[in-house]
C-alpha cells in the first residue's frame, strides 16, 4: 500500500489545505482553473508543503489530459512520448518535479512545446527558480511560490486523514490525542506529509484495545517524528534567508532576533558561514562607530574554530550581542564605494604634480615632486595643499555619522580640517 501522505493528494483544488494566496477564492490559481485557462507555472517552496499536490489538483480540475515525469528520473524519450499524445490531442498537462534538474537537452527540447502552448508545464521545486532554472524556461512560466502550512492547516489534514474511509484512516477506529495531533502539527516544520507519515507510522505500531481502538498518546507521536524547528539547506534558499535575516537583524540592534537565527545556524552546524557573516557585520555595520568591534569579533571567530560546536557557541554569543548593542555605521566603506563610482564613471583625473614620485633621477626636470609639503615639518602635522586631482578637487566622499564615540571625535577632526581649506 501505498504512504498515507500519498494517498491523501488533493485531487481536485478544493481539497487543497492552505496556499489560499494561490487557490482561494478569487486568487490567481483558482481563476486560471475556473476559466480553463491554464498558462505554464513554477511552483516552489520548502519539501512537503503541497507542491506536487497543487499540480496534480491542478490538472485533475480542468478536463486536459495530464502527465507526471521528474527531471531526474524520466529521460528526453519520456518528453518525446508527451509532446507526440500533445500533438494527438492539441494539449497536455506536464507536471515535473524537480524541474530545476532539467539538463540542456531536455530544455532544449520542451521551449518549442512550451512556446506554441502544446505542452503546459506545471514545475515544482524546492530552489529559488531565479537562481536555479534556466531563464528561457523561466520567461514562459508564471513562478508561484508556496509557503509553510500553519499548525491549525496541518491539524486539519490529519483530521481528514483520519476521517477518510477511501484513501485515508477513516476505516479504522483511531482516537488521538488532541496534544498527539498538536505535535504532529507543531513538530513537522510545515512539512504535511511528514506529518502524515508519522501519523500512519505511529497508527501502524500500535495495538487495538479490546474494543478495537487504536489509542495514539502525545508519547506515541513523540517517537514517530523527528521534530523539525526549521527548514535549513546549506545549498538552498533558506540557508541565504537565515544568513540574511540573522545579519539584518544586527544592524538593526535586535539581539533577540539575532540570536534566534544564530540558534538556526548552530543547528544546521554552518560554522563557516556564521563565522565569515559576522566578520562582515563587524565592519559593514558596525564600521567606524566601533572600530574594536572588528579585532574582537575575530577574536572570537578564531575561538569558536578552535573549539568546535558545542562549545563554539559561547564565544558566538557573545560577539552576536556585542555586535547587536554596538552603534552602527556604514561611512566608511560608503565613502570608499562612492569613490569607487566615480572612478568607474571616468571621474579621474591626472595626479597632481608635486604628488608624484620624485625617486628618481630626472624626477625634477619633469616637475614631479616639487613644491611638495612635508606635513611633519609643520607644528600641527598638517598643511593646506591639494591631494585629489584637478578634476575632483573640491570632491568630498566621506560622511561622519554620529553613532559612536569614536567616530564623534574623527568627525570633529574631519571637520577643523575642511574648515581650514
Amino acid at each position: 500500500m501505498k504512504p498515507l501522505a500519498f494517498r491523501m493528494r488533493p485531487k481536485q483544488l478544493e481539497e487543497i489545505i492552505g496556499q489560499k494566496h494561490l487557490v482561494g477564492e478569487g486568487m490567481i490559481i483558482n481563476r486560471m482553473v475556473k476559466a480553463r485557462h491554464l498558462s505554464s507555472m513554477i511552483l516552489y517552496g520548502p519539501p512537503g508543503i503541497g507542491k506536487t499536490s497543487i499540480a496534480t489538483a491542478i490538472a485533475g480540475s480542468t478536463d486536459t489530459a495530464f502527465r507526471s515525469l521528474n527531471a531526474v528520473v524520466n529521460n528526453k524519450k519520456d518528453m518525446e512520448i508527451v509532446a507526440e499524445e500533445a500533438k494527438m490531442s492539441g494539449k497536455v498537462i506536464l507536471i515535473l518535479d524537480e524541474v530545476h534538474r532539467l539538463d540542456k537537452a531536455k530544455q532544449d527540447f520542451l521551449l518549442p512545446h512550451l512556446e506554441n502552448g502544446r505542452i503546459i508545464l506545471i514545475g515544482a521545486t524546492t530552489s529559488n527558480p531565479y537562481h536555479a532554472i534556466n531563464p528561457a524556461i523561466r520567461s514562459r512560466c508564471q513562478i508561484f511560490e508556496l509557503k509553510p502550512l500553519e499548525p491549525e492547516e496541518i491539524e486539519e489534514a490529519i483530521e481528514h486523514a483520519i476521517k477518510d474511509r477511501e484513501r485515508g484512516l477513516g476505516n479504522q477506529n483511531i482516537d488521538l490525542e488532541e496534544e498527539a495531533k498538536a505535535h504532529l502539527a507543531r513538530s513537522c516544520g510545515g512539512d504535511v506529509r511528514s506529518a502524515l507519515n508519522a501519523l500512519e507510522l505511529a497508527v501502524l505500531s500500535s495495538e487495538k484495545d479490546d474494543d478495537g481502538i487504536i489509542h495514539i498518546s502525545l508519547k506515541d507521536t513523540e517517537q514517530c517524528i523527528q521534530k523539525k524547528s526549521f527548514v535549513h539547506d546549506k545549498d538552498g534558499d533558506a540557508h541565504y534567508d537565515v544568513l540574511s535575516g540573522f545579519q539584518k537583524s544586527i544592524r538593526g540592534s535586535d539581539v533577540n532576533a539575532a540570536l534566534h537565527y544564530l540558534a538556526r545556524l548552530i543547528e544546521a552546524g554552518d560554522l563557516v558561514s556564521i563565522n565569515r557573516r559576522l566578520l562582515v557585520i563587524a565592519y559593514e555595520d558596525i564600521g567606524l562607530a566601533s572600530p574594536q568591534a572588528g579585532p574582537r569579533t575575530l577574536a572570537a571567530i578564531e575561538a569558536s574554530e578552535r573549539l568546535g560546536f558545542p562549545e563554539a557557541r559561547i564565544p558566538l554569543a557573545n560577539a552576536v550581542i556585542e555586535l547587536c548593542l554596538s552603534p552602527k555605521s556604514n561611512s566608511a566603506y560608503s565613502a570608499l564605494d562612492a569613490a569607487i563610482s566615480d572612478l568607474r564613471s571616468g571621474a579621474s583625473g591626472d595626479i597632481p604634480a608635486h604628488l608624484r614620485d620624485a625617486h628618481y633621477k630626472g624626477a625634477k626636470n619633469l616637475g614631479r615632486g616639487l613644491d611638495y609639503k612635508y606635513p611633519h615639518d609643520y607644528e600641527s602635522g598638517w598643511v593646506q595643499q591639494q591631494y585629489l586631482p584637478d578634476k575632483l578637487k573640491n570632491k568630498k566622499y566621506y560622511t561622519p555619522k554620529k553613532t559612536g564615540k569614536f567616530e564623534q571625535a574623527l568627525s570633529q577632526v574631519y571637520d577643523n580640517l575642511n574648515k581650514k581649506k
